[in-house]
This record gives structure tokens, sequence and C-alpha cells, in this order.
């Protein structure tokens, strides 16, 4: 089977390896074109570029794929499937239409839960018990299309946007070299999802990871854990933005925001209900630390009564 490859991050690379561990014809990749990265603002290419080029594939970059010369270039292909993982690109009907088997997509929800740009994260900031990946066939639609394949995960107390990230990929994977060998037996069967079910897993941006100590412990915990690693929770403390990098539920009560204890265990801070045990900060211009860390050397800045600013 003709397989065309679309993804662009690290995600997507495990799903590309996988089908090329498995002995899957990809004859290009779809990625996006190279972004600007690290203090040099180099251009750099993508995960999946970087796998596609070490394997000699082909790779194409276009900057969309409603022009007609690009959709003119895949249906030279001539593409029997195209599996598409967090492209970060619209795919027209006329695109969907070009493989012989259409296009499929692994998307990091139990769908129809969470459509949208951050299904892990939303789904640990809300609290969900479980998540997983459906692999849909895809339509034009945003993450609308039949559901061809499912596996799931429990989201665990400590998870965070990161870990479970990491253990979807894997699954997700798995599921996309099932999925494949099931189309091509032609043994998956699409199955209707519940528009009633649906959120819309809004994209991360700097701007949500502010903490608002007026909500409840139990809301910024689970915020922490799925901002975590990227953009990371933060706080201003006597003017400096502290990054909080890990926390746990606590008992207390006081003003939102106030210091109520600092020991080696952590730092407590007051919330809207209940408190939160800061674990693991950063300030600026350091690195991530163990709050007992900075409690040896700092203890006169995370004094009790001190408050952090909304």
């Amino acid at each position: 089977m003709r397989i065309v490859f679309a993804g662009t991050p690290e995600f997507a690379a495990r799903h590309l390896q996988a089908l090329l561990d498995a002995g899957r014809e990809v004859i290009a990749v779809y990625t996006q074109p190279d972004r600007p990265a690290g203090r040099g603002q180099k251009l750099m290419p993508s995960p999946v570029k970087q796998l596609a080029l070490a394997h000699g594939i082909p790779v194409h970059q276009p900057q969309t794929l409603r022009d007609p010369a690009a959709q003119a270039e895949l249906a030279a292909l001539q593409p029997d499937l195209m599996v598409v993982v967090a492209y970060g690109l619209i795919l027209p009907q006329a695109v969907l239409d070009i493989p012989r088997l259409g296009c499929i997509n692994s998307h990091a929800s139990l769908l129809p839960r969470w459509r949208g740009a951050a299904p892990i994260q939303r789904a640990v900031e809300a609290g969900d018990a479980e998540s997983g990946v459906t692999v849909m066939q895809m339509e034009a639609g945003l993450d609308t299309g039949p559901m061809l394949l499912k596996v799931t995960t429990p989201i665990g107390a400590e998870d965070t946007g990161g870990t479970l990230h990491d253990r979807l990929a894997e699954l997700g994977a798995a599921a996309v070299v099932e999925a494949v060998a099931g189309l091509e037996a032609g043994t998956l069967t699409g199955e209707k999802q519940d528009d009633s079910l649906a959120c819309y897993a809004h994209k991360l941006s700097k701007d949500e990871a502010r903490l608002d100590w007026t909500r409840p412990a139990v809301e910024l915990e689970r915020q922490i854990r799925a901002l975590h690693p990227w953009p990371v929770c933060h706080s201003a403390l006597a003017g400096e933005a502290i990054k909080v990098h890990a926390a746990q539920l606590a008992e207390g009560e006081g003003a939102p925001g106030t210091i109520l204890a600092a020991d080696r265990q952590g730092l407590r801070v007051a919330c809207g209900e209940g408190a939160l045990l800061l674990t693991r900060l950063q300030l600026p211009g350091g690195k991530p630390l163990a709050f007992a860390d900075l409690f040896n050397s700092r203890r006169e800045q995370f004094a009790p009564g001190l408050v952090f600013s909304a």
C-alpha cells in the first residue's frame, strides 16, 4: 500500500517511525515549513522532516493544501492512503478525495470528547478519568469523521500534559499501524460520532498559564499539571515571575495567594478553596528546583504572609 504521511511534531514522528518499523511503504512525507527556533532563530526542520530525511523519504512542505498546484503534486503520487497526525494544515475536500482509501487521522482524545488543537492538556485540566487515541476517517469537519479504532489509558493523579502526551504517542503509533492493516484487509468500519458529546480543545497559549489564586485549589492543581512542560504555570511574588512546575493539594485557608507556610516539604499557598503545596519552582533566570533547595537559600523570599499577585 502506497502511504503518504502528513505530520509535524514529535508526536507525529513516533507514528511515522512505527509505520516504517512495520515495513510500510511511505512514499512521501508532508510537514509544516521549517520554522525559526532557538536563540539564533535559525530555521529548524520539524521532527517528522528530520525522520523522513534520515530514511530517504521525499519531503513536501507546502504553505497550504488549498493551492491547486499542491493538490496536483499530491495526486501525482497516486497514494492509496494518507495518514495524518498533528499536521497543522487544513485538508480541503479535494485533498481528502485523492487517496484511494481516503485519509485517516490519529487524534489524541477519546472522540468525540475533545476535538481541536490541545486535547491532551484539556483532558488533564478538566479532570477526565481517562484519555486515549482515536483513529478516524477524515472528513471536512474538525475531528468529526467516523471512528475506526480507539485505544484508552487512565489519567493518573500525577499525570502531566507531558507524561500523557508521551503515553498517547506510543498508543497512537501502534493504533495507526493496526488501522492501516485493518483498512488493507477491509475489516474496519467507521462509527459515527455523537456531536452532542463534543468539547472544543482550544489551542494552548502563554496567557492562560497565569495562576488565579481565587480559583479552587483542585482546579489550579490540574492546571499546573496540564500546562507542563509548556507553557508552565506562573505567578508573581514581590515583582518576580515564578514558574510553578509541580504542586499538590494541601490543607489550609486564607486570603487567596497568601503564603501560609514554608518548609522543606514545599510552599503552602491559600486558594479560593483549599490550598496548594508548591513543590517545584523556577525563579527568573534559574532552572527548575525542588522547593527544599530554594528554601535553604531563599527562606526570607518565601516568608508566610507574603502574597502572590493575581
